[in-house]
């Protein structure tokens, strides 16, 4: 396998309009900005969404919306939470990001990646518009059959919005790939990709499988709704249980298509405010590429009570994919013990990360455990699980990468105090929102339902929960502020601030179209922190990016002379000081 890097491209033509220039980019960092923000606004959509549902659910009876559309709103609600913000955000980053970190000036197919990035809004678009049609979707977001076989347009513009954001998935997905293994760096070897780049490939390969899946299960129910064929439809011969295995097969990969990227942000983040190499790199890689596989053996443990799945071999699995999460636990541990930490506020978040999902795999490993899955099967403890999982895990992730990155993206560092309010809001609340559910759940709270009875302890449960939902939703405010008001500033921010070790802080802040001038050698895993800090460093030569070079998976000879500029900067770095964000940075 050869690795090439590419040549800087001209700079951008200056005659077009800004709008235009955005409008029909190529450049992966413009596409990954607009994932990001695109991404973004659908979350405010969605939040604003489970607020009308936890507002309902706050004290017993119907205060606010009726039966009808409270169901629109819980499928609306966990549609866009999945396909439109986490899948797009983690997309995003990984777009600006893994080019940058194998030493790419692009993606491989960058057109194809703009048509990826395009498909998203107007995949949201198709969803939203069922409110003009007479009422959106309303099966759940898991679509079963035989009620998603019932309603109006609302299901048909659901079936054909997954469809389209399930084809920008696989085109993503492709392109990830084709990067990854044909565009790295000379002497980037698979062993010493990051671990950023390690999960967008097994989270690209996930999707790769997975989404064809469901895609055909989607046309499938579409045929059923429009032209009777009948394929989950019992009253026509056909088997709503076979709606479950095909979404389920890929419903269960999607979990860890939505938190591998997670994983991914905290294994560069952890490290790096540690002063310390990863603990177990090539464990880690092994773990995640476990993950991966095991994925697609545990879809059935979510229908353990329809009596159509083997319990012991859904069960066993299900237990078994928690040994590769539970060795990224222990490298993460492992990592820290010892180390020299600086808590800003990426660490802050990944430490809550952490916490937090441990949370999430504990109570999901219970689900693993029969009897006891067919005690809280549809209940609130499922609801508690997933949110803990994808709140307490994704988003955690993906603002402990906003944070990490933000100074590459933007060239502006965002503010630590308003950091550590929003960190503490959303970690409470997350905790206060979620944390009663798993109590209701044991006590045989049904999920999607808008009334619940007055049961002893139920109302105040509820009412906790509500209130977190509103911390939660808090909690973005000094972000959007922090935001808001960073980028009013000038661009101040070093090229490197956290004494980071990959790729990305080679380059400035910013980045050029073009990503680099030149690349360090990689022999390791840890190439930044070798230029710097090791004795040799300041003498070590850069590889230029020049046009069609190639090199084999072994490590290149000795390159070429270091250029001027890069050799001061190599020397003021290994003068500086090695505290993430202190102030003796190269520049």
């Amino acid at each position: 396998m050869a690795t090439t890097t590419l040549a800087p491209r001209a700079t951008t033509y200056r005659g077009r309009a800004w709008i235009y220039e955005w409008l029909t980019t190529t450049d992966h960092k413009k596409i990954g900005a607009m994932y990001i923000t695109t991404a973004f606004l659908f979350f405010l959509l969605g939040g604003i969404f489970a607020l009308v549902i936890r507002s309902e659910l706050a004290v017993p009876g119907v205060q606010f919306v009726d039966p009808e559309t409270y169901n629109q709103l819980f499928t609306i609600h966990g549609t866009t939470m999945i396909f439109l913000f986490v899948m797009p955000m983690m997309t995003g980053l990984a777009n600006y990001i893994v080019p940058l970190q194998v030493g790419s000036a692009d993606m491989a197919f960058p057109r194809i990646n703009a048509l990826s990035f395009w498909m998203v809004p107007f995949g949201g678009l198709l969803l939203f518009s069922g409110y003009a049609v007479g009422g959106a979707a309303n099966a759940g977001w898991t679509g079963y059959a035989p009620l998603s076989e019932q309603g109006g347009a609302g299901i048909d513009l659901w079936i054909a919005s997954l469809v389209l954001l399930g084809m920008s998935s696989v085109l993503g997905a492709i392109n990830f790939i084709a990067t990854i293994f044909k565009m790295r760096a000379p002497g980037m070897t698979l062993m010493r990709m990051p671990m950023f780049v390690w999960n967008t490939l097994v989270t690209s390969v996930l999707l790769l499988f997975s989404i064809p899946v469901v895609t055909s299960g989607l046309m499938m129910l579409f045929i059923d709704r429009n032209y009777g064929a009948g394929f989950f439809d019992p009253s026509q011969g056909g088997n709503p249980i076979l709606w479950q295995h095909v979404f389920w097969f890929f419903g269960h990969p999607e979990v860890y298509i939505l938190i591998l990227p997670a994983f991914g942000i905290v294994t560069e983040i952890v490290p790096v405010f540690s002063r310390k190499p990863l603990f177990g790199y090539k464990a880690f890689v092994l773990a995640t590429a476990a993950i991966g596989a095991l994925g697609f053996t545990v879809w059935a443990h979510h229908m353990f009570t329809t009596g159509a799945v083997y319990l012991p071999f859904f069960s066993f699995f299900t237990f078994l994919i928690a040994v590769p999460t539970g060795i990224k636990f222990f490298n993460w541990l492992g990592t820290m013990w010892r180390g020299k930490l600086s808590i800003k506020s990426p660490m802050l978040f990944s430490l809550g990360f952490i916490a937090l999902f441990l949370i999430g795999g504990l109570d999901g490993a219970f689900l693993a455990v029969v009897p006891f899955d067919f005690h809280v099967q549809d209940t609130y403890w499922v609801v508690s699980h997933l949110h803990y999982v994808l709140v307490a895990g994704a988003v955690f992730g993906i603002f402990a990468g906003l944070f990490y990155w933000f100074p590459k993206i933007t060239g502006r560092m965002l503010d630590e105090r308003l950091a550590v309010w929003q960190f503490w809001l959303l970690f409470i609340g997350t905790n206060l929102a979620f944390f009663p559910m798993h109590l209701l759940g044991l006590d045989g709270m049904i999920r999607r339902i808008v009334d619940y009875a007055a049961n002893p302890g139920w109302t105040e449960l509820n009412f906790l929960s509500t209130i977190g939902a509103f911390m939660i939703a808090i909690s973005v405010v000094p972000f959007l502020w922090n935001v808001f008001i960073t980028l009013r500033k000038p661009r101040t921010a070093p090229d490197d601030p956290w004494d980071a070790y990959t790729l990305e802080w080679a380059t400035t802040s910013p980045p050029p179209s073009y990503n680099f001038d030149a690349l360090p050698p990689v022999r390791s895993e840890r190439p930044l922190f070798d230029l710097k800090h090791r004795a040799d460093g300041a003498h070590a030569a850069a590889v230029p990016a020049l046009a069609s070079t190639t090199q084999g998976e072994s490590t290149p000879g000795e390159p070429p002379a270091l250029p001027e500029s890069t050799e001061a900067h190599a020397t003021d770095a290994e003068a500086g000081t090695s505290e993430p964000g202190g102030e003796g940075k190269s520049k």
